[in-house]
Order: C-alpha cells, then structure tokens, then sequence
C-alpha cells in the first residue's frame, strides 16, 4: 500500500477540519513493539476503508486505567481529567481504540469525570465497516484456518461484546474453534488489574500459562485476541508451553495480511 500521513487533532483544528473519529492509540499501541504493528495495522485498515481519522499524539496521555486498577485514584483522575480537557476543546465525539482496557475506561469511567465520548473497540468499528460495505475482507491468508479467539476481560464481561471479533473471523472464512472457557465463561489472561506491571503472587501457576494450555488444547494454528495486554500473555504462555510457536495475533493483523495492505 502506499504510504500515507496519519493527522494530528492539532493539525486538523489549525485547519478548521474535524475527522470522523479519533484512533486512541493507548501507551501499549505507542511503545510496545508487538501492539505498534496492530496500532500501523489497523491505521492502513481505516485508510483503505476511507475512513478519515487523526490521533493526538504527543497530546495523548495513558487513559489512567493502570492507576486505578491500582488502587491510585487520585492520579487516575488526575490522568482522566487532563484528557478529558484536550478531547473537550478539540470536540472530539467518536473515539476508536485498539486496547479494550481504554475502551473500557474511556467508555465507562470518564462520563462521570465529563467525558462524554461515543467509543468504540477496533473489532465493532470494523464490524461496523463492513456492514456499511466500506471494508471488504476475504478469506486469503486464513481461510479455513484453525483459529480460535481469547475473549478478553474488558471486551467480553466488562463490556458483553464477543460478536464483533467473531463476525470479522467468519469474514476471514476462517474455521472458529471456540476454547472451554470462551465468552461469558472465558479464562482471564493474567494481566488485568495493573498486574502486567508486577511479579506473579504465589499460587499453583501462572495464570497466562493456564490460558495458554486451555488455548492449545484446541489444536489452533492461529491464536487470536483483540488486546495488546492478551497478546502479550498469550504469547509468553504459549511460548512457555510448546516448542513449536503457536502465532498470537491481534485480528487487526489477520485483517491486513489477508488483505495485504
């Protein structure tokens, strides 16, 4: 694809211009290098689809998730309002983002503090895509693929969306293996509740171990998630499980590779 330049909410106000939607990268989706690859993946994806999107960048701070799940309320506030106040002054409305721990925040937690925002996980806005006709995907790379999907916490029981990733899959054309523990019953992947950020407590086993099992049980070639804390515990799991790599991906990957974008 050719290359293209992702806006800036600054330069689109100096403009006097408003995008459809406002891609909230997330800390991971800026700095960690698997979750940049679905961040890039998923721009050329709104791109294609003729979407007309911009991103904060430097003015973009962590949503605050990790504080409060902490138990620091005091500066997830501190972080919630400080966003609040550039989203309000640049009238920002729709906001998309590829990390179910801001969508769960953005969507849940900042209205109270005055952020009122329409948002979006990157699953239901390509969903959505679709639907309209202004995204076409076909099988491609995965089409009749073994792929089964890791329903994560704040997409799933935090906020009862498991459709969106899964319509997407069957555009894919891709055979769904649903896992023991999948939807409403699915297995968390360990790191939720800031505990990415610190050393496992004592127990019988690594939680991301236990979902890795629970995930290979099914004999996928393909392990799918929809957020860059899943991928990661995914990844190590699996890695922890198995000599021959089962490939975690996000499914805005699957989405670019089948397309080649």
């Amino acid at each position: 694809m050719t290359s293209f330049h992702v806006p800036t909410m600054a330069e689109l106000s100096a403009q006097g211009k408003q995008p459809e939607i406002l891609f909230w990268v997330g800390c991971a989706g800026s700095f960690d290098e698997r979750a940049r690859k679905v961040t890039k993946a998923f721009a050329k994806i709104l791109y294609k689809a003729q979407v007309s999107f911009a991103v904060l960048g430097s003015e973009e701070g962590c949503t605050g998730d990790p504080a409060k799940r902490a138990g620091n309320e005091f500066l997830f506030q501190m972080q919630a309002l400080s966003n609040i106040e550039t989203l309000n002054n640049y009238g920002v409305t729709r906001i998309v983002t590829a990390c179910p721990h801001c969508f769960n925040t953005l969507r849940n937690e900042y209205p109270s503090l005055g952020g009122k925002y329409e948002v979006l996980h990157h699953t239901q806005l390509l969903k959505q895509l679709l639907e309209e006709g202004r995204l076409k995907v076909e099988g491609g790379l995965f089409k009749g693929k073994r792929i089964t999907f890791h329903d994560p916490c704040y997409l799933g029981r935090g906020n009862g969306e498991y459709e969106a990733p899964r319509k997407l899959l069957e555009h894919l054309e891709a055979e769904i293996i649903e896992m023991k523990k999948s939807r409403q019953r699915s297995f968390c992947c360990g790191a939720g509740g800031a505990q990415l950020f610190k050393e496992p407590e004592k127990g019988d086993a690594d939680i991301h171990n236990r979902r890795a099992e629970q995930a290979l049980a099914v004999k996928p070639e393909v392990i799918v998630t929809a957020c860059p804390f899943c991928n990661t515990m995914l990844t190590d799991g699996v890695k922890n499980q198995q000599k021959t790599i089962i490939p975690v991906m996000d499914i805005a990957l699957l989405i670019e590779q089948a397309e080649d974008l």
